[in-house]
């Protein structure tokens, strides 16, 4: 008998050794922010201390993409570890995942884990509430973030942290609104919390913008939105240190598309599809600094399960990070894959990047690709339409209302960073276009996508960005990409 004992409790120590080795895991997510908006990624405006300090003492990842730079796609293509047009409707923005499709969240959950969301979520499912074909709950606690004052998605990350079980490992996915439009930072600013507010004067207008005071000040108001989502980041560290679980809590910094300025959120482009990728864990991380290796989105559910000793489901399509955190591998894809599906206005567009290049292929020529509707609102786009009727747009401008577009685009990002220079068709990168043709072709095959006949039509005016009457819009047999091969049952990753 006493032996027996002592076997049982030598197993209950081992389990909780075993879960005490488990990190806990923080995801804060910003919203509608540009990879290069940060100062750890070069912009000498943008005041991020805290993000900084996480990037110094961690990895900053120089080449981490998003595979949809749309708002609920993005982030159901990170819960799920999916393509967008793998996870069924919801490859398109403001649809429901298929409820045959786990989160990772769920496992988490299921494994022992405290979850919770606080601020933004965007996700929905396909899945009944209760009954036959039900979803596990993914997180217990789920509250909207807002407070009298602070509309930011982040009023209660450090009340969520304080409150936590203190008995578990926890995950939180902690979403702020910052930095979507309209702004709201300036309205409920606190200069002894942020600081003073970003001057138009000091703000990096890109070559795609008009350079002008209006458009400065609309630069500046969203800059004043990624400070107060560096502050809050700031509150939370600084509980982790109070409980003293910072070095044991891996956290990772990201955006769900880029900045809500034309040529950026939504586009396929760099300023819309890369992120800033900051990870910190003291305890975890092996060897710190800059990474240049490539990854994308949906690795960080594969990640994240296989450092809570969870298993990965087969559903997930990314691979582990674990090998860049132990400092044992440079690489762990060749390839990261976009999409360009309907937000606000009809697109079909993909990409593929691999090494310095990056090449995209779209579907619907014809159109342009000027940005969502309430970047066409902004009077940001509108001194771009000021520009072009008095027919003074430079070429890097132009490219915002271009129709009708090229089919292939074809950048050596190392070499044109804002990918201004159209190199498909040059002789000199002929076997690297064709080669990543091919491969993007294998990887839409391979992962079911499709170009339906009918999509999702614009259901806003692309000059005002007004919403269009109900009765204008025709979309009727509408199909989200891939509906019709059932990629939301396929699992296949394509190339990697």
């Amino acid at each position: 008998m006493i032996r027996y004992s002592v076997f049982a409790v030598a197993i209950m120590f081992a389990f909780v050794a075993k879960a005490a080795d488990r990190p806990n895991v923080i995801l804060f997510i910003a919203d509608d922010v540009s990879w290069n908006d940060y100062g750890c990624y070069g912009n000498s405006a943008a005041r991020t201390p805290n993000i900084d300090a996480l990037a110094a003492g961690g990895i900053r990842f120089d080449k981490a993409y998003l595979t949809a730079s749309s708002c609920s796609p993005s982030r159901s293509s990170i819960v799920t570890g999916r393509y967008p047009h793998n996870n069924g409707k919801g490859a398109e923005l403001h649809k429901p995942i298929s409820g045959n499709i786990p989160w990772f969240p769920e496992v988490l959950k299921d494994s022992g884990y405290y979850t919770a969301l606080s601020g933004k979520h965007h996700m929905t499912s396909t899945a009944p509430k209760s009954g036959p074909g039900a979803r596990p709950i993914p997180f217990d606690h789920v509250d909207g973030g807002r407070a009298n004052g602070n509309s930011g998605g982040h009023a209660n990350w450090l009340s969520v942290t304080e409150q936590r079980p203190k008995d578990k490992p926890f995950f939180f996915w902690f979403a702020a609104y910052d930095a979507h439009r309209d702004w709201d930072a300036d309205k409920q600013w606190d200069v002894a919390k942020y600081g003073p507010m970003h001057k138009a004067s000091d703000v990096i207008v890109p070559p795609f913008l008009s350079d002008d005071p209006e458009t400065r000040d609309d630069l500046a108001s969203y800059y004043n939105e990624v400070t107060r989502f560096d502050y809050y980041i700031g509150e939370v560290v600084n509980e982790l240190k109070r409980q003293d679980v910072f070095d044991e809590t891996l956290i990772f910094v990201l955006a769900d598309n880029g900045r809500p300025f034309p040529r950026a959120k939504t586009r396929l482009h760099d300023s819309g599809m890369k992120t800033a990728l900051v990870a910190h864990w003291a305890n975890g991380i092996k060897v710190t600094g800059a990474s240049n290796s490539l990854v994308s989105v949906i690795d960080l559910a594969p990640t994240i399960l296989s450092l809570a000793d969870c298993d990965v489901p087969e559903s997930m399509q990314g691979v582990s990070m674990k090998p860049l955190l132990d400092g044992t591998s440079s690489t762990i894809r060749q390839y990261a894959f976009s999409e360009h599906n309907w937000h606000d206005y009809e697109a079909h567009g993909r990409s593929v990047r691999s090494g310095d290049f990056l090449l995209l292929k779209n579907f619907r020529t014809k159109l342009a690709w000027q940005g969502p509707a309430d970047s066409v609102r902004s009077v940001s786009h509108q001194k771009l339409l000021a520009l072009r009727d008095a027919n003074m747009l430079s070429a890097a401008q132009a490219d915002v209302l271009l129709q009708p577009r090229p089919e292939i685009e074809f950048y050596n990002v190392a070499n044109d960073p804002h990918q201004l220079q159209n190199l498909a068709g040059n002789p000199l990168v002929a076997s690297q276009q064709e080669k990543l043709s091919a491969v993007l072709e294998q990887w839409m095959n391979e992962t079911g996508d499709s170009v339906p006949p009918l999509i999702s039509p614009d259901t806003f005016d692309r000059e005002s960005g007004k919403a269009l009457p109900k009765n204008s819009i025709k979309a009727k047999g509408a199909l989200t990409p891939g509906e019709d091969k059932r990629a939301d049952t396929i699992n296949a990753s394509g190339p990697r």
